[in-house]
């Protein structure tokens, strides 16, 4: 029997803030961090209460975004639940919300940490074949993917049909929570483009 310390399994890249992934590349190229780097890095220091906020709204309603895009595209699509649907068993629909969730966390890691190394490394590396293998069908991933990225954008920009889920991120400028918003559609935009 081996009583060593095993060592977990990092695969990928070691995920990175703006800072570590300023010094990162820096260093790559044989070079300080230039002006442009620290600009960026001065923005991302301005933005990092909204940054938190925003990943604070995404993690207080994860399940209810992701059981929404679930239940949205079931209804669009309300064959997903009879038997030989994709959704049924009901251990299917738990595998389509965990997965939702899963996405969700990654987005909100990706934009805490203002890179989205960690999203693709962790989350979209293999994704799209993973669902083939499965047998789901990326289409119906998808929709459920834009569902939860409208949503989630409501949250953060308080346009979600009047229910007010987080108070924090608005706080401030309504052109920063934009921005932030803007960032993550982007990274689900990324997790769209990973599995279409």
């Amino acid at each position: 029997m081996d009583l060593r310390p095993h060592k977990p399994d990092l695969s990928g890249q070691p995920m990175l803030d703006a800072f570590s992934r300023a010094v990162v590349s820096a260093d790559a190229k044989g070079a300080p961090i230039g002006s442009s780097e620290l600009a960026s890095l001065r923005k991302y220091v301005a933005d990092a209460n909204k940054r938190i906020d925003a990943t604070l709204a995404i993690t207080q309603n994860v399940s209810c975004i992701a059981a929404d895009a679930v239940a949205g595209m079931v209804c669009e699509n309300p064959g997903m639940t009879q038997p030989g649907g994709n959704c049924y068993p009901t251990r299917r629909m738990a595998a389509c919300l965990r997965d939702g969730e899963i996405i969700l966390r990654y987005i909100s890691y990706a934009l805490l940490a203002g890179d989205s190394s960690v999203l693709d490394d962790r989350c979209l590396n293999g994704l799209k074949e993973t669902y083939i293998a499965l047998g789901v069908p990326t289409a119906n991933a998808v929709r459920a993917i834009e569902i939860m990225k409208s949503a989630t954008v409501a949250i953060m920009t308080e346009t979600n049909s009047g229910r007010k889920m987080f108070e924090g991120i608005n706080s401030g400028s309504g052109a920063q929570c934009k921005e932030i918003a803007a960032e993550a559609a982007s990274y689900f935009d990324r997790v769209i483009a990973a599995i279409s």
